[in-house]
């Protein structure tokens, strides 16, 4: 593949390669039912490359053709309490800064529609309409206030006059992110006082806290606050704000649109000097990383918590011979009892660990520790939070 000559975001010509991982797997949410299965998986390669001029990133070795969005990806975060606690507040801030109630809302990759159906819920007035080509459930809900269309939210949809306009972890797996804010733009146009608010991971935040685990094939584009006020300015919406949420791990973007283009500046701030040293960083940590989970198997059983793409990616990193972590572990049902992409690490639930006995409990994500801690006390367990990211430790003792 052809080196890229262009930024998708700025469309100017100064980015530069930073990252570059082979074989990687290109799903990290699919439901592998065997060892096998999830051995064998569809591979991609990575290439994270970085905009010298608006601090975008993303994976210039991206093949859409790859991927399968069917009824085995499963992304649900559901069944966390702390996740959940987090977009009751997310949804009560989204009603709140829109100031509208009673209105249309429109959820653009709408999943399984868990996030609009708690926007309807906590506005009874509101009617809805969730936009996902893969929607797989029933047509209606919410008393038929709430219609899923299995079609993409684009030039066709711009009779539907939206009042709130909702993007959710949609537009990290989107190649070119140009072309889905303009298709946005383009359906709230008989809207001028739409609000618009998407939701992505901050690259940023993986950059400066060194954070290895969260590149992945699926997220191929990657922002910081400024590239993506960049974006969403040149696609004609004018910024409200841009807010760092969920421990600063993610954006929260509020647009409008604007009868005129906005003036759009490039601000590339620390981020290109921050993924070079990424870069030269990421085979020490990779190193120290795998020393430390065989200090810890030497002493007893080690587990890790969650089977999402931090883990996907952690894992066929450190330990892609499944040698050092026993099992993965997850509160969702319907993950329990599958395997791991790319590893074929056995997904069990929490009570498993009654049987199994881990002495060392593996954390990728710290927002996780005190709800995992609690997991731990109810099963009366005595093993130790790993939170990674922090190279900390938490003894079951301390959250008693």
């Amino acid at each position: 593949m052809a080196a890229p000559s262009e930024c998708p975001v700025c469309s100017l010509n100064a980015v530069k390669p930073f990252l570059d991982r082979g074989s990687v797997p290109v799903h990290q949410n699919l439901l592998m039912k065997s060892a096998a299965d999830a051995r064998n998986i569809r591979r991609g390669r990575l290439t994270m490359h970085v905009c010298q001029d608006c601090g975008f990133v993303f994976n210039a070795a991206f093949d859409a053709a790859l991927m399968s969005y069917n009824q085995d990806y499963e992304n649900t975060q559901v069944h966390s309490a702390a996740f959940n606690t987090y977009v009751d507040g997310l949804v009560q801030s989204t009603l709140g800064e829109a100031g509208v109630r009673g209105g249309t809302i429109v959820e653009v990759g709408c999943g399984k529609g868990d996030f609009i159906k708690r926007l309807l819920a906590a506005d009874e007035h509101a009617r809805g309409y969730g936009f996902d080509p893969s929607y797989i459930g029933p047509a209606s809900e919410c008393g038929g206030r709430l219609k899923f269309e299995k079609q993409f939210y684009d030039a066709s949809c711009a009779d539907l006059k939206a009042d709130i306009v909702v993007c959710r972890h949609v537009i990290e797996h989107i190649a070119q992110p140009l072309n889905l804010v303009r298709s946005v733009r383009t359906a709230v146009a008989a809207a001028p006082n739409a609000h618009v608010f998407f939701e992505t991971p901050c690259v940023d935040w993986i950059l400066r806290n060194r954070v290895t685990w969260d590149f992945f094939y699926e997220h191929c584009s990657l922002f910081t606050a400024a590239s993506l006020t960049t974006l969403f300015a040149r696609s004609g919406f004018a910024v409200q704000s841009v807010k760092h949420l969920f421990g600063g791990q993610y954006l929260w973007l509020h647009a409008m649109p604007s009868a005129t283009t906005p003036p759009w500046t490039r601000e590339p701030s620390e981020t290109p000097d921050m993924a070079a040293r990424f870069c030269e960083l990421e085979l020490q940590r990779n190193q120290h990383w795998t020393q430390r989970l065989r200090m810890l198997s030497t002493g007893g059983k080690v587990v890790l918590w969650g089977a999402g793409a931090k883990a996907v990616t952690f894992a066929n990193l450190i330990d892609p011979e499944c040698q050092l972590i026993q099992a993965i572990v997850d509160v969702n049902p319907g993950k329990q009892g599958r395997y791991l992409p790319g590893t074929g690490h056995p997904i069990i639930a929490p009570e498993s660990l009654v049987e199994l006995l881990p002495t060392s409990v593996v954390v990728l994500n710290p927002n996780y520790c005190d709800e995992i801690g609690s997991h731990l006390a109810k099963l009366a367990l005595n093993a130790r939070i790993i939170d990674l990211m922090n190279d900390e430790t938490h003894p079951l003792e301390s959250r008693r």
